[in-house]
């Protein structure tokens, strides 16, 4: 073999182990493991992002490259304006069983439906919670819902939302055969419901000096993408989750940014002959 064969022989070998070797580092990232003691190296997706909503103090000044002691407790005391106070407590409510048809209006709420509603809007009244508002869907059965749990909370007020109406939110992964959505329902109800994400979670706005708590009235699409939106999980993952009818669903914001997960899908307080999720 001659020496400028070899050489490309050599050449070719090398760019295939670096392709290999590019590959694979690449896709071992993405991949979970059991457990800690599998792969030392933390997952990329499991780093907590602390300014997740654009509203950490540090990031709400512009501060100079170079300061002098006095501009250095300056920008201290304007950071410090800018820190929350007060804890931002989200409460999901998923619309009760409802009647399958063509257009929104012909889906009400079963008997069934009205039911569970109706034991929801007790047990929020049981837990004697300061409630800030009732923010609900536009979609008949939100509506309907949130009716039925007005009667149990009469004194809070009352909002429409159309950001929370149910929606495609993200190609889930893995795919469900099933449910397959035109690519264009992804594009226009992604952005929307993103939207809302970015409307209700945040950290306290600075002026509030007292926990706010606030019950969304929506669907269960839109829920299990806001909760992996809020813990930083793949957003992907959200049809991993299963949501039964009229659950609450209870997440913590705190003044540092932090997301709690407090409850999931309760429905606890309903009897098993009550509880559906589809």
């Amino acid at each position: 073999m001659s020496f400028s064969k070899t050489k490309r022989l050599f050449l070719g070998l090398g760019a295939v182990s670096g392709v290999a070797t590019f590959y694979y580092l690449n896709n071992s990232k993405y991949k979970a493991h059991a457990s800690w003691t599998t792969n030392y190296i933390s997952s990329t997706c499991a780093k907590w992002d602390d300014n997740w909503d654009h509203r950490a103090p540090e990031s709400l000044v512009n501060p100079k490259q170079i300061l002098s002691a006095k501009e250095e407790n300056e920008l201290n005391e304007k950071i410090e304006k800018q820190k929350s106070k007060a804890c931002r407590h989200i409460l999901l409510i998923r619309h009760g069983q409802y009647v399958y048809g063509e257009t929104d209006k012909d889906m009400v709420l079963t008997e069934l439906g009205r039911i569970q509603a109706d034991y929801s809007g007790k047990r929020l009244k049981e837990l004697g919670l300061p409630y800030t508002n009732i923010i609900k869907s536009t979609m008949t059965r939100a509506q309907e819902t949130g009716s039925i749990i007005s009667e149990s909370l009469p004194d809070v007020e009352v909002i429409n939302c159309d950001l929370l109406r149910e929606g495609a939110p993200i190609p889930p992964d893995p795919p469900i055969g099933s449910w397959k959505p035109e690519r264009y329902k992804f594009y226009q109800d992604g952005s929307r419901i993103e939207a809302g994400f970015r409307k209700y979670f945040h950290r306290a706005d600075p002026s509030q000096e007292k926990d706010s708590y606030h019950i969304l009235v929506c669907h269960a699409n839109v829920i299990r993408y806001f909760v992996c939106r809020a813990l930083q999980f793949p957003a992907e993952a959200w049809l991993r989750l299963s949501l039964n009818h009229a659950s609450i669903t209870w997440i913590s914001i705190t003044p540092s940014g932090r997301c709690i997960l407090r409850v999931y899908g309760d429905t606890g307080h309903m009897p098993p002959n009550v509880i559906t999720n589809r």
